[in-house]
């Protein structure tokens, strides 16, 4: 399906600060996606198409420039832990106000831009460019990383987050599966199947069920990691009644765990905090060029 299908991010403004007040004044990224998706009624088709980079889905793309003009009026802010959330403006904003208040927002930009270079105005014009960040390079790092060691690498973050006997599987794995961990809870302790997917784009609900069905007979708890992002339906399909569990785990989350684990990821504490790439700490676990396949 073909991305103007995807309604533009002046379109979807309006429909993020609906989620937000149904959601009660507050909402992470992936709970303001959720909502819309529900409330748009976008197929899963819509919600598979990516960006050009492959690093999201074009929805969430569209999303995080509706997300920020909503900034720009005023009608929501977030916090350094990356929960959105609505002004009093956002509150109390009519359709009509909300559509003037971005036009003269966007002029407002627009003017800035002008007396900067010209090279970067028309990025900053029409939004075509998502500011670099360190999630952005980090999933670049990982991108480049092999299957056998993104696997490997999978392996360590399991480890430092608690789990004990983590094997990769490798070639020997079976209908997909990558590898296995116990999970230690309290005085229990049970198997945990994960799947590695080295991944530009999105992940859809097929890719659930062929995991899930790989995992039959051998375990009920699931784990499926990808670089990229999991449709709606993905979503859904993973936590369907009657059905073992599969925990996702997308490409933002995945930065998260390793800034949080310190994996390749230098955490500096100063009066703001500073996130840097460790590139090295990449090097043990392979590399491979762009070209190469982008799911392990």
């Amino acid at each position: 399906m073909a991305a103007t299908n995807i309604p533009q991010y002046h379109e979807l403004m309006w429909p993020v600060l609906t989620a937000l007040r149904e959601l009660g004044g507050s909402a992470t990224v992936r709970e303001i996606y959720d909502r819309v998706v529900e409330n748009e009624h976008f197929s899963e088709d819509q919600q598979a198409e990516s960006t050009k980079d492959g690093r999201m889905s074009e929805i969430e793309y569209r999303l995080h420039w509706a997300r920020t003009h909503l900034k720009g009026i005023g009608a929501i802010e977030n916090s350094s832990r990356g929960v959105w959330s609505l002004t009093d403006k956002g509150r109390t904003i009519t359709l009509d106000q909300m559509r003037t208040d971005t036009k003269a927002y966007r002029d407002e930009v627009q003017r800035r831009a002008r007396q900067k270079q010209a090279l970067n105005s028309a990025a900053v014009e029409t939004g075509d460019e998502e500011p670099e960040t360190w999630k952005n390079q980090l999933i670049d790092r990982l991108l480049l990383i092999p299957p056998d060691g993104f696997e490997r690498l999978a392996q360590r973050l399991l480890r430092e987050a608690g789990f004990v006997n983590v094997t990769v599987l490798g070639k020997s794995g079976d209908g997909g599966i990558d590898g296995v961990g116990v999970y230690r809870l309290s005085l229990v302790s049970f198997p945990v199947y994960f799947q590695c997917k080295r991944y530009k784009g999105t992940v859809t609900a097929g890719a659930v069920r062929d995991f899930r069905g790989a995992m039959a007979g051998r375990g009920e708890k699931g784990l499926l990691i990808t670089t990229g992002s999991f449709t709606k339906d993905a979503q859904n399909e993973a936590s369907r009644d009657g059905a073992p569990p599969v925990e996702l785990i997308d490409g933002d989350r995945l930065c998260d765990l390793l800034r949080d684990y310190r994996l390749g990821v230098d955490v500096r504490e100063r009066v703001d905090l500073e996130i840097a790439l460790d590139s090295s700490f990449f090097d043990e676990y392979g590399s491979t060029d762009a070209t190469s396949p982008t799911s392990a």
